[in-house]
């Protein structure tokens, strides 16, 4: 890719997760985000259909970024792991600003449904790796109570603005997840 369209790419991103800081969502123009970039709104609609398209592209970067700040650094390690929960969320507690907007932002519901989407796909991948002999009815609802929960406890992490250190969130969503069979291949 051409650095000059990585660059607007960027720009325009961060001028979209600055302003989201600043004001809800729907209240946000393309013509603020060009001018916050420093960019003409041309070249925001040679990137994006619109600002919905933006917002959806962005949370997928950040959203990617994160998957791959926090997966696995060693080969041998499990997946999931604590270390790997505790990545995640130190990753998170360094751009709490920008997470804590977007949940809390009532433009965008899509972040917190991006972040549900992503947190089934990893229970899931976690439940048939681990071959837990489940129906389908029981998978799906052991799925969608996990990964809720999971969400649920980021979200109140970080918009309460965390009344806990990163460490000890990772102890707790880590007990709670071997609690409920979420884990079953103990750390070494």
């Amino acid at each position: 890719m051409d650095r000059r369209i990585k660059k607007n790419q960027v720009a325009i991103m961060n001028a979209l997760i600055h302003l989201i800081g600043e004001k809800d969502f729907d209240k946000i123009t393309i013509n603020e985000i060009a001018e916050r970039a420093d960019v003409n709104r041309g070249t925001i609609y040679s990137h994006y259909s619109d600002k919905y398209d933006l917002l959806d592209k962005c949370l997928e970067a950040q959203l990617y970024h994160l998957i791959e700040s926090c997966s696995s650094v060693d080969e041998t390690e499990p997946y999931p792991s604590k270390s790997s929960l505790l990545r995640t969320l130190g990753q998170m507690e360094k751009n709490a600003l920008f997470y804590r907007n977007l949940l809390s932002n009532k433009g965008i519901p899509s972040f917190r449904n991006h972040l549900q989407k992503m947190m089934t796909n990893q229970v899931m991948e976690q439940i048939v790796e681990s071959n837990l002999s489940l129906n389908e009815l029981s998978k799906d609802i052991l799925v969608q109570f996990l990964s809720s929960a999971i969400v649920g406890v980021i979200e109140w992490w970080l918009t309460q603005p965390m009344p806990c250190s990163v460490e000890e969130i990772t102890e707790q969503l880590w007990s709670l997840l071997e609690q409920n069979q979420m884990i079953l291949r103990s750390e070494s």
